[in-house]
């Protein structure tokens, strides 16, 4: 498994399993989420990145069933055990056990020993299969098929990194998660900065999964676009009849989530008059509802979000400098999928299993020229533009196919990946005094571009700029280029 491994206990009697908690978190040292209730239980399995539920079929007087074969599409890496009851209907549960996939059953009275150990089997199970499906993966991908010109990227079958539910390869989203693990531990607010689409709220989900608050609420209020009056409503909540329409008392999510993580995306929109009472909240854990004399105090964690720049805001004089401040006590900033391309194919990898498994397709893989073209495109929309177009191609998929240029959408179908080199280049600054400088700039720079797009191919590069093999590998150690694999 990628890190440690997490373990959702969705339990009717959280006392009854405490002593199964105490040996899978601190013997076993797995991270182990708590859920009493469907809803929460389906809430964590969005939230979290989860490798094994075990379940009881009832919660709260609700089917649990449910919760199981969500995760047979939602999360299908996941093992699944169902907890029986001794008078349970077995025709039923075995009924369950097929559209689930269920790994195993467990039947109460409950033994912890023995839950440790079909908890640990069932992981090394889950492990095992992992690795089979990166040696099916690779030798499917070196297969002769004429789809194919080349072989595929290493990138592609090499293992990706997990972070929750970020998946990467690149080396500034490792940097990213890295400095987002080290925050998760504090009680500092974050301010997570980045284009529309780029994953600030996936973030800020593994953020509070990470943290000492991970088993208080996570609440997402999203700031564009609201009034003042509103706004306030929703965060400091309001007493009835504190403004036409307030039928009756109203908590707020900052009392709501006391003791846990409050996410505020689009901050940058909120008013000048409302990010005073931000500005309090943050300093002294203040709430006033709306239509209250009393005020009281709440442990909430701050996340905020941007996909403005706050510092150039500030400078502008559009935002409070001092709630700026106040907000980054921890600043994370998500960079565009255009810089850092090496995670599109991996994304585009992870995506396609993801819809295969909800659409019920079996796929073989993704082509070559599919990922060049991927590679080449400037993706506005970021990692949520990648989802759509691959959901998009997997909608049009047919089993035992692979994804090609013919299922992509009109748009990316279109590029050239043999032109992108130079319109990358027409308008790149030259660095350097002389000309002599200027040239050697643009040669690195074209020669660097070559062997990127090219995947280090020194044949086809050395064809493709006119050089010697010899001439390309003198070029190479001159400019010190490094393949990063």
């Amino acid at each position: 498994m990628l890190g440690v491994s997490t373990v959702l206990l969705a339990v009717a009697n959280a006392e009854e399993w405490a002593g199964v908690r105490v040996l899978l978190a601190e013997v076993l040292g797995y991270r182990v989420l708590t859920a009493q209730s469907v809803k929460k239980a389906l809430a964590l399995t969005e939230e979290a990145n989860i490798d094994l539920v075990i379940s009881e079929a009832t919660l709260e007087g609700e089917d649990a069933l449910s919760i199981l074969q969500h995760c047979r599409v939602s999360l299908p890496n996941a093992m699944r055990i169902l907890v029986k009851e001794p008078d349970c209907d077995n025709q039923k549960n075995h009924e369950a056990a097929e559209l689930a996939a269920i790994y195993q059953f467990i039947r109460k009275p409950i033994d912890d020993e023995q839950i440790g150990l079909v908890v640990k089997r069932a992981l090394e199970a889950a492990e095992l299969a992992r690795r089979h499906r990166l040696i099916s993966r690779e030798l499917k991908l070196s297969d002769d098929s004429p789809i194919f010109a080349t072989k595929f990227d290493n990138q592609i079958v090499a293992q990706s990194s997990n972070f929750e539910k970020l998946v990467y390869i690149s080396e500034p989203m490792a940097e990213l998660c890295s400095l987002a693990k080290q925050a998760a531990v504090t009680d500092l607010p974050i301010l997570i900065q980045g284009e529309t689409g780029t994953g600030k709220e996936l973030l800020a989900h593994a953020i509070h999964f990470n943290s000492k608050r991970t088993d208080s609420p996570l609440l997402v209020q999203n700031c564009g676009g609201m009034s003042d009056d509103l706004l306030h409503s929703e965060l400091f909540g309001h007493k009835r009849g504190a403004f036409t329409g307030a039928i009756s008392d109203r908590l707020g999510l900052f009392r709501a989530a006391d003791g846990g993580t409050v996410f505020l995306d689009e901050i940058s929109e909120v008013s000048s008059s409302f990010q005073v009472s931000l500005l309090r909240f943050v300093q002294e854990g203040e709430v006033k509802p709306l239509g209250s004399d009393h005020t009281m105090i709440c442990n909430v964690r701050i996340i905020c979000a941007s996909n403005r720049r706050l510092d150039e805001m500030v400078e502008k004089g559009e935002f409070r400098q001092d709630l700026y401040f106040r907000l980054k006590g921890f600043e994370l900033v998500v960079p565009p999928l255009r810089e850092r391309r090496d995670d599109i194919a991996v994304l585009a990898e992870f995506f396609t299993r993801k819809y295969c498994e909800s659409m019920n397709v079996k796929l073989l893989g993704i082509s070559n020229n599919v990922l060049d073209k991927l590679r080449c495109h400037k993706f506005p929309g970021n990692v949520r533009e990648l989802e759509n177009e691959i959901r998009r191609m997997v909608a049009l998929a047919k089993d035992g196919e692979y994804l090609t240029t013919r299922h992509l959408s009109k748009e990316l179908a279109s590029i050239d990946p043999n032109s992108m080199g130079n319109k990358e280049f027409r308008h790149m600054p030259i660095d350097g005094e002389t000309l002599k400088e200027k040239v050697e700039t643009l040669e690195k720079s074209l020669v660097w571009e070559a062997l990127s797009r090219l995947r280090w191919n020194q044949s086809k590069v050395a064809r493709e700029l006119g050089l010697s093999r010899v001439g390309l590998a003198n070029k190479i150690k001159r400019y010190d280029l490094q393949h990063s694999n």
